[in-house]
């Protein structure tokens, strides 16, 4: 069996803009050819197909924006210091001409039922997430109280990533995220 030789990491990169973009039902085989600079017979060879390609997006997405997360939330004593700027920086990011919200929770909003494997796929990489800022909660809560905390916090990042399609005005966002969530440490931002 021939070896496939590409720079894997620009191939995801490239194939990540474009699922990311357009989705995953929209993304055709012709489009990730053009993206990815491979012929289709290394996307197969590589990938197994387009289902695959879309999950090891997935992997790259997610494990980047966790890397950038676990980031921002090392530069804070607390979690709950660390968040009014992680949200700020969202309400920011939704305000962009070219705002395209998260990878992950478009994916979780486009999948059917149908493609039940990819959407479990999706929420896997949701849940660790998730599951570092309840790490991060557990420091100064109970169990409960830090599940619900990072719950809720996953609540107003869905908020933010949907609602900014809907709305550009940072001003709207930030105060209904100061409203949802009047117990982090609003008062660190300058």
């Amino acid at each position: 069996m021939a070896r496939v030789q590409f720079d894997k990491s620009k191939v995801l990169e490239s194939a990540t803009h474009a699922f990311w973009r357009l989705g995953y039902t929209a993304t055709s085989m012709q489009t990730l050819v053009a993206q990815t600079g491979l012929k289709p017979g290394s996307i197969y060879l590589a990938f197994g197909n387009k289902e695959g390609l879309f999950k090891e997006s997935l992997d790259y997405y997610a494990e980047q924006s966790l890397a950038n997360l676990e980031a921002m939330l090392a530069q804070y004593e607390s979690i709950e210091e660390a968040l009014p700027h992680i949200l700020l920086a969202l309400i920011e990011e939704s305000s962009q001409s070219e705002y395209c919200s998260c990878f992950l929770v478009k994916s979780q909003l486009e999948l059917s039922n149908e493609q039940a494997e990819l959407k479990q796929h999706v929420s896997q990489r949701l849940r660790k997430v998730e599951s570092l800022y309840f790490e991060g909660f557990l420091k100064n809560n109970s169990e409960a109280e830090a599940s619900a905390k990072a719950a809720s916090v996953m609540m107003h990042i869905f908020g933010i990533r949907v609602y900014g399609y809907h709305t550009n005005s940072k001003e709207q966002l930030m105060n209904g995220i100061r409203l949802g969530l009047p117990w982090l440490a609003w008062e660190t931002l300058h």
